[in-house]
């Protein structure tokens, strides 16, 4: 994160951008904390998945995205609800808008930070984010000894609406035992679970089952929203009610939008409207 916001407005424009539409559940979050805020969400469905892209590839299609926010929808702050994103191409959008912008690792590896006594944690996320080992390098700058694990198909299960399904809880059951033992087998004595993709709030009752007592989860979504109010000097701000205007969401897609709309509402808890279909080129 850089760029230190200042004076913001009691009813910010916030632009929130993710590859897809997992990155609603920190919009969700973001509606909890700020909800007076104005937020301009950005999935880039045509070009997902970024996690088989090059970096360099990564870094385009996310500076794109984050120039249409600011350009188009004018965000005064930009948050990215992509693990991968947020991991492979920060310094290409902050070289690329003029705003303040804030990612969901470091958030998340500060709130591991704020629970853990032992030092120790596990991190869930996606293939291409635990092969970027971000969490693992954030965990590190915060005193922690990060253990990262892939889970290749929770992203799947979520999409498919198998969020209290026995088979999704088998799923979770095995990569925590996996984790476990590599954690374990490394003299490690975790207290605190990541859960590093935005998909996986949908399974945090799940990961709490499954978790060995006395372990902390820690929803990097809320994590990162709690943060981004504090970057804008709104935490635990209370306004009145005609102070400003309700919460304004607008969801643009740059493909599929009505696969955005049925699914979108899983991740958002309620209905994300109708969405725009833009485009940013190939």
């Amino acid at each position: 994160m850089t760029h230190t916001a200042t004076q913001p407005s009691e009813s910010p424009v916030i632009g929130v951008f993710d590859s897809g539409f997992g990155g609603l559940t920190v919009l969700k979050a973001l509606l909890t904390h700020m909800p007076h805020a104005q937020y301009a969400f950005l999935g880039d469905t045509a070009r997902l998945p970024y996690g088989s892209k090059s970096q360099r590839t990564i870094a385009r299609y996310a500076a794109e995205s984050a120039q249409f926010l600011v350009n188009e929808q004018k965000a005064e702050f930009l948050v990215i609800a992509c693990n991968t994103a947020s991991a492979l191409a920060m310094e290409a959008i902050q070289a690329a808008v003029p705003v303040p912008v804030l990612g969901v690792i470091e958030p998340g590896a500060a709130a591991a930070a704020a629970h853990s006594r032992t030092r120790n944690v596990l991190v869930v996320a996606t293939e291409a984010t635990v092969h970027s080992h971000a969490y693992a390098a954030a965990c590190q700058r915060q005193g922690l000894h990060g253990v990262e694990k892939a889970c290749p198909l929770l992203v799947p299960l979520v999409e498919e609406g198998w969020v209290d399904h026995p088979v999704t809880e088998q799923v979770v059951s095995i990569y925590l035992d996996e984790l476990m033992a590599e954690a374990q087998a490394a003299g490690q004595r975790p207290d605190t679970l990541v859960l590093g993709c935005t998909h996986y709030p949908l399974l945090h009752k799940v990961f709490q089952s499954k978790v060995p007592v006395g372990v902390q989860v820690i929803d990097s979504a809320e994590a990162t929203a709690a943060a981004a109010a504090r970057m804008l000097g709104l935490a635990g701000r209370s306004l009145r009610a005609d102070a400003v205007p309700a919460p304004s969401i607008r969801c643009f897609a740059t493909d599929s939008v009505e696969k955005f709309e049925r699914l979108g509402s899983r991740f958002l808890g309620h209905s994300v409207g109708k969405v725009s279909l833009v485009d940013l080129g190939g």
